[in-house]
């Protein structure tokens, strides 16, 4: 494959990529990240495209113009793998640093420099920007998939083949030992097209893990409150109802739910109501140690576990918990709402199942509301047991 052919297809390729991703979630709004990679694209499609037409068009738009075009698409290329990993203000230092480098190459060309030195600056800012998308996906390491790790190492394999290549040009102008010039730029658009490559499928194979992902996440937590969900928060009881067979320090179980909630949204629409759930979890949390869980059971029921605490500490949460809520306003565009909550407190025994466990905490609801609500109580009848030591 000659230099011409391999342009041809880095701008192929990149205009293939920007069809495909208008198609991309056509229907639905396209996140930020993924748009900053569309932009990317391209630019770098057209970048490759003026310079494949080199000696038709203009050389001001086959040179400086082409080559900052695609300073600015590899930039952004790095920006999008920032933006995806939740480092918004990659513009701060991107954005100077790609300033910088199109100011280098239009002084080169105003200077009419040699092209072996363009081509040297050119590669390395090129290797600049590329690097510091490898840089986004190498942070936290130890934590990231092996898809990540290979594309990190693959990436920064290409960045360094660009980037010498580049350097040899410029200290070898006629080529070095067996390589030729023409087989030195070969391997320069050749680690280009690898770029492409490996930009785009990381890319997309990345968005798709980050999907899956996002997908397991929500089967085990509740997307409103952003506490775990019922299945969520069974799972992590099991391991306390297992404890709660052993010797050891009681845990407690607090059902709590808002009182007459209904009407909130039948008066104020559900957007309030779902406000108002969040303004609620976030007020319960302040009161609870970071080893207390609270998860939603559904509607305006949650249930939280309070590891290491017996039946008389967890009423005194519960406790206060019914007083933050009932001093908490919340504020909508009609009004300000102000909401109460029951709360049934027991303990986990020894003998539990999770069905006898939620069965005598929703007693102890009952009971509290049957004492007129916002109130907190325990289950009714015998003396509520202990975890047994």
């Amino acid at each position: 494959m000659d230099i011409k052919t391999l342009v041809l297809a880095l701008a192929l390729g990149n205009l293939s990529l920007c069809a495909a991703l208008f198609f991309f979630e056509y229907e639905s709004r396209k996140s930020l990240t993924l748009s900053t990679w569309a932009v990317a694209k391209q630019c770098q499609a057209v970048g490759w495209m003026l310079l494949y037409f080199r000696g038709v068009v203009p050389e001001l738009l086959a040179g400086p113009a082409a080559n900052s075009l695609l300073l600015v698409g590899f930039a952004l290329d790095a920006g999008a793998f920032w933006q995806g990993f939740g480092r918004t203000r990659w513009r701060n230092h991107l954005y100077p640093a790609l300033s910088l480098a199109v100011g280098v190459q239009l002084a080169f060309h105003v200077l009419d420099s040699s092209p072996s030195l363009r081509l040297a600056a050119g590669s390395l800012f090129v290797g600049f920007f590329f690097l510091a998308g490898v840089l986004a996906l190498a942070r936290a390491w130890s934590a990231g998939s092996m898809l990540r790790r290979f594309l990190v190492v693959v990436m920064f394999a290409i960045t360094l083949l660009v980037v010498g290549r580049g350097l040899l040009t410029a200290a070898y102008p006629d080529g070095v030992s067996w390589v030729g010039p023409n087989l030195l730029q070969l391997f320069g658009f050749g680690g280009f097209y690898l770029m492409m490559l490996t930009n785009a499928f990381g890319y997309l194979l990345l968005s798709r893990e980050k999907l899956q992902s996002e997908i397991l996440r929500l089967e085990t937590v509740d997307p409103l409150t952003d506490v775990p969900n019922r299945r969520g928060f069974y799972q992590a009881l099991g391991t306390w109802m297992a404890l709660a067979r052993r010797p050891g320090q009681p845990t407690a179980m607090i059902i709590l739910s808002l009182d007459q909630f209904k009407r909130v949204n039948d008066s104020y629409g559900h957007a309030a109501g779902d406000a108002a759930l969040k303004i609620m979890v976030e007020t319960c949390k302040r009161q609870l140690r970071d080893s207390d869980l609270m998860g939603r059971l559904g509607g305006a029921e949650f249930a939280i576990q309070l590891p290491r605490t017996d039946q008389e500490n967890a009423m005194m949460v519960a406790e206060r918990i019914r007083r933050a809520i009932e001093a908490m306003p919340v504020k909508t565009e009609r009004a300000v709402i102000k909401l109460t909550a029951s709360l049934g407190v027991t303990t986990i025994r020894a003998d539990d199942s999770t069905v006898s466990l939620f069965k005598r905490a929703d007693e102890a609801l009952q009971a509290a509301k049957l004492r007129g609500e916002n109130q907190v109580a325990q289950p009714p009848g015998p003396m509520h047991m202990e975890i047994l030591s």
